[in-house]
């Protein structure tokens, strides 16, 4: 049988139906129990679904779930629930070696928060600043595609998911705003500077130079395809490399760093909010715990009596 074949079949059998059966009826779990786990499957799906129509459960590494880990965090699950979910999808990918249908398991070296949440991390400022200042980019179109990511991120918060799903269509220059389609297919409008304008004039003028689009993607890769997820993180994993050394490089602690410069310069905490796409102000308030953090080690180290 051929490999492609193999994968098909892999694809169409590894599914949470197939697991909520066996644990059902050969592991006698209780429905309580069987409802719990799916429920928690089902939610860290749609989590990779929204990053990047092309994974699946089979495609899924251990990056994928270190994000999934750290939305939960963001949206102030307690570590008891973001360790109850990485049980029960170590436990699914357990099932699934077993059974023959993946090869490894990508939760298994995961390990999940202590007691009380991490603040989240992010690049400080002056970082963000070299790297879009001072580093030597290139001037081929993947580096003028990867400097225009970093500002975008960095300058709007959006999200990895909205950022791969932009068209051409959603970016009005003549406004300078974005309109972006967030979780829920809830849609918004962030506005953007004059650096980012030129930035993807110039980014878009040289695309369409050198590259044949399949569809409107407004980012493509070099073969004309709408960035993927994971494209699009090693992308700025390798950026953010640059400057610092912050164990987390991904697209969403840009989103951190978008939202700890803001309020670090008296945004309010209602409009980063909106900017951000939070539902609840609740979420959007952590980044206050972050600012506060960084206040305290500014005061101990400046203060002659601290």
């Amino acid at each position: 049988m051929a490999v492609s074949e193999k994968m098909c079949i892999f694809v169409a059998a590894m599914t949470i139906e197939g697991f909520l059966n066996y644990l059902t009826h050969e592991r006698n779990y209780s429905a309580m129990t069987v409802k719990s786990y799916g429920e928690d499957l089902s939610a860290f799906e749609e989590f990779f679904r929204n990053l990047d129509a092309e994974l699946s459960w089979e495609s899924v590494d251990s990056d994928v779930i270190r994000d999934w880990m750290e939305s939960m965090m963001d949206k102030a699950n307690s570590a008891a629930t973001v360790n109850r979910r990485l049980s029960a999808l170590r436990s699914f990918y357990r099932y699934g070696m077993r059974q023959g249908l993946v090869a490894a398991n990508p939760a298994r070296d995961i390990t999940g928060p202590k007691k009380g949440k991490p603040l989240p991390q992010f690049v400080k400022e002056g970082e963000m600043n070299r790297l879009i200042d001072d580093v030597s980019w290139g001037d081929t179109f993947k580096d003028t595609r990867a400097r225009t990511i970093i500002i975008l991120l960095y300058e709007t918060g959006m999200r990895a998911s909205e950022l791969t799903g932009l068209d051409d269509s959603m970016v009005d220059m003549a406004t300078r705003q974005l309109k972006v389609t967030g979780k829920r297919n809830k849609q918004r409008l962030i506005p953007f500077g004059e650096e980012l304008a030129a930035q993807l004039q110039a980014y878009i003028r040289r695309r369409d130079q050198e590259v044949a689009r399949q569809d409107d993607a407004l980012f493509v890769s070099d073969k004309g395809q709408r960035l993927s997820y994971q494209q699009l993180r090693s992308e700025v994993r390798r950026c953010l490399s640059m400057v610092t050394t912050i164990k987390k490089r991904s697209p969403h602690v840009l989103r951190h760093s978008f939202a700890t410069a803001m309020l670090n310069n008296e945004a309010g905490l209602e409009s980063v909010k909106k900017l951000l796409g939070h539902e609840s102000l609740s979420t959007t308030e952590i980044y206050t715990h972050t600012t506060f953090e960084q206040l305290k080690k500014v005061y101990r180290s400046a203060h002659p009596r601290a």
